[in-house]
């Protein structure tokens, strides 16, 4: 049972490092008011710093899935959330693994915002 649940997680962070590092056909992206007001310039490092962001550790990955982040840019906590969603958007996926009926949604946000 061990063997079968770590290979479900495995598979899942594959696709979530997939989805974060740029193929955005696996889903879709969302940024909150707080990431909004930075600049361009600075939303565009601030996307770069979570296609790049490697630190997953216990304490912000329990399930091995590589769906959240913390990442500190110029002084302040911005974290990334990554959920599963059936093709409607409305409902959770039954299966975040199987792409056919799973819509990634990577959301965005300034720490104050979560």
């Amino acid at each position: 049972m061990a063997t079968i649940e770590a290979t479900y997680a495995s598979t899942i962070a594959q696709l979530n490092d997939e989805f974060r590092q740029g193929n955005h056909s696996l889903g879709r992206i969302f940024t909150t008011p707080g990431v909004d007001a930075l600049s361009s310039e600075d939303q565009q490092e601030l996307f770069r710093l979570v296609r790049t962001f490697d630190e997953f550790t216990e304490d912000n990955d329990p399930r091995g899935e590589r769906d959240f982040g913390f990442i500190k840019f110029k002084g302040e906590v911005f974290n990334f959330k990554i959920d599963y969603y059936a093709p409607d958007m409305i409902h959770g996926s039954e299966d975040p693994e199987d792409l056919t009926i799973t819509t990634r949604v990577l959301t965005l946000m300034h720490s104050s915002e979560y």
